[in-house]
């Protein structure tokens, strides 16, 4: 039986040997970190709430109940107030552990789900009812073509498959709007402004605007603008508050 003639051994060069070591080494360390970073996430979130705390949000949010619920009522006992302009934008300004969840239905049914975010609106009465009841939470006006188009084309974003998407070009929009003859970003800004007869189809695939904190232009106060706070309507002094959070 001849010898068996003997394999040569695979041969890896020594750089790739230290290159895995060194990137077995990282992983490591970094599956470290991560773990410590987590760790210190729940830590730091994880925090013991006092009775009294749990006492004093109990009593904001009723007390922001039967304040909403008063405000309704003068809505209803005095004529409703028509605003100059048919067309309005509404600006989510607070609202955090002192709503009440009635408080934030509504501002849901705007569409208002976070803070500092923006929406077109049509005033009608229905409308108006609902501001007048989350007063203390928004602050809206009546915009003028330039903070229309300035949003739209800063800011803007339409839903289509239910995924976000930023108004880049106008093939989103002749996607969805063609049939409505808009197939530009600037048919979206005259329907808008002039409150057209598909207003209501182009502000539901317009998101919600996403809009910047401004450094001064809003203190958290929730009296009315026109008292020295923050909230209610601004008119036409909507449009400088556009300016600084666009």
């Amino acid at each position: 039986m001849a010898d068996e003639v003997p394999q040569p051994l695979n041969y890896i060069p020594e750089v790739i040997l230290r290159k895995r070591k060194n990137n077995e080494e990282w992983a490591i360390r970094r599956k470290l970190q991560l773990e410590q970073k987590v760790r210190k996430l729940k830590s730091d979130s994880f925090v013991i709430k006092k009775p009294e705390q749990f006492i004093r949000e109990y009593r904001d949010k009723e007390m922001d109940l039967v304040q909403m619920k008063q405000r309704g009522k003068r809505r209803t006992k005095g004529a409703l107030i028509t605003p100059d302009s048919k067309l309005l934008f509404v600006i989510r300004i607070g609202g955090k552990s002192d709503m009440h969840p009635r408080t934030r239905k509504l501002l849901y049914s705007l569409r208002l789900r976070k803070i500092f975010s923006g929406v077109f609106v049509k005033a009608n009465v229905r409308i108006m009812e609902i501001l007048q009841k989350v007063e203390p939470y928004v602050t809206y006006g009546y915009p003028n073509l330039k903070s229309v188009k300035d949003l739209i084309y800063k800011k803007g974003a339409g839903k289509t498959d239910n995924q976000r998407v930023p108004l880049t070009c106008n093939d989103i929009v002749e996607q969805t709007l063609g049939q409505y003859d808009i197939i530009c970003l600037e048919d979206v800004v005259r329907e808008i402004a002039s409150v057209g007869p598909h207003f209501k189809e182009v502000t539901s695939f317009l998101c919600p605007f996403a809009l910047t904190k401004p450094e001064k232009a809003l203190q958290g106060k929730k009296r009315r603008f026109n008292d020295g706070g923050d909230s209610g309507n601004r008119e036409d002094h909507i449009n400088e508050l556009i300016s600084k959070m666009n």
